[in-house]
Formats: C-alpha cells, sequence, structure tokens
C-alpha cells in the first residue's frame, strides 16, 4: 500500500488505510521502536553497536531488535554500517529524519509517566466491577 502525501493543510482520516498517521502508527507503534529511537536518539551523532543496542533494552530479543532495526533503516530514520571484521561489527545512528522523530516520541514518554498511574487506576476498578459483578 502506498500512503500519498497530503495537500498543504489537509488532514488524514485515520480510519483510511492510507492516511499517514495511520501508517505511521503501524510502523512505530512497538515499544522496541520507541526504545531503539531513544536510545539511538541519546547517542547520536554517535553510532551505537548492534550488542550495545541491546544491552541498553531489556527485554528485545536478538531477533525482534534486528526486525525492528531493519524497519528503521527500510523507513530512512536509522543507517546501518557493517565493518568487515570477523566478526562483523554493525552500527547504526539516527539519520535527520529519525532524529525528528524523538521529540513527538519524548512528549509521548512525558504523556505515559503523568498518566499511567492514573490508568492503572482505572484498570484496577474495571476489574474490581467485573468481580463484583460476577458473584
Amino acid at each position: 500500500m502506498e500512503v500519498t502525501a497530503l495537500a498543504d493543510g489537509a488532514r488524514g482520516d485515520l480510519f483510511d488505510p492510507a492516511c499517514p498517521t495511520r501508517e505511521l502508527l503501524d510502523r512505530l507503534g512497538s515499544k522496541w521502536t520507541s526504545m531503539a529511537v531513544k536510545v539511538l536518539a541519546e547517542a547520536a551523532p554517535q553510532e551505537v553497536r548492534f550488542a550495545e543496542l541491546r544491552r541498553r533494552m531489556p527485554g528485545v530479543s536478538q531477533k525482534m531488535l534486528s526486525t525492528t532495526l531493519q524497519g528503521l533503516v527500510k523507513d530512512g530514520l536509522a543507517r546501518r554500517r557493517v565493518e568487515p571484521t570477523v566478526p562483523p561489527r554493525v552500527h547504526y545512528s539516527l539519520t535527520a529524519l529519525g532524529l525528528s522523530l524523538e521529540e513527538p516520541l519524548a512528549a509521548l514518554r512525558a504523556w505515559a509517566e503523568e498518566h499511567m498511574a492514573e490508568i492503572d487506576r482505572a484498570n484496577e476498578r474495571a476489574a474490581t466491577e467485573r468481580g463484583t459483578a460476577e458473584l
């Protein structure tokens, strides 16, 4: 599916599969993507080796990190450099486009830190209400 650019000032329709916002959320909506961008942004303009990225992202598997980084490179948000050593050393860094994503992701992280306790309390109330309704 190809997402087309919108005319100046036009807004996408989130319910349309070709909406740029929907496409972006589909690509960047994982916690691993957000974490990888954060780690790479903190290191910018320096590169970060694959092994270091994995160490700094607790819980990520090698396969999931590889898939996440491949997506960032494919989308032009990160670049990959391989040193021809044995074994090869693979380095990643954000492109200018990738760096521009750090600010909105940081805003989302700040919102989560401010509101997750409230969301957790709402979930606890809903679970209690469900438990009471079952009696």
